[in-house]
């Protein structure tokens, strides 16, 4: 059975059902008060010309409901397409496939460096994102316009 998940906020009128497990749904979570986190949502919103990401803080409902407490570490983003996951840099590069080039292109080259090498760097940011790039108060709050792409 698969689970389905309200995007749009609190509003329901009108707001989008999106089916996790379907073919093609692709969820990034994300660290809601890391200022770098927030940085990389812009990013991919202003760069997904195809609508195809959604984004979900790590500490909210929608990723209580769909990944196990052990992928829900602030540490990590979190790239969830159909049923399957991943984590940390191997997160980074398939989003990254799913931007148009030359973004696209990016993630290619940085699946050729080693996961052990990926993953390195990835924690050495993951650890001083705060210190560099700030933390926020509360979780993002989504724009009018990026409302639809923007999950609990």
């Amino acid at each position: 059975m698969s689970t389905e998940i309200q995007t749009g906020g609190s509003d329901l009128n009108g707001s989008e059902r999106v089916d996790s497990q379907s073919e093609g749904t692709c969820i990034v979570f994300f660290d809601g008060v890391c200022g770098l986190c927030n940085g990389t949502v812009n990013f991919l919103l202003n760069h997904d010309k195809e609508r195809v990401l959604k984004f979900a803080p790590l500490q909210g409902e929608t990723a209580q409901r769909l990944l196990p407490q052990d992928q829900r570490d602030l540490n990590s983003i979190v790239f969830l397409e159909g049923e399957k996951t991943w984590r940390c840099s191997s997160a980074i590069t398939r989003i990254f496939w799913k931007l148009p080039v030359p973004w696209s292109i990016l993630g290619t080259i940085l699946w050729v460096i080693p996961k052990p090498i990926r993953d390195f760097g990835y924690r050495i940011v993951a650890k001083l994102r705060y210190r560099i790039f700030g933390k926020k108060e509360t979780c993002r709050m989504p724009t009018p316009e990026d409302r639809g792409q923007m999950l609990e």
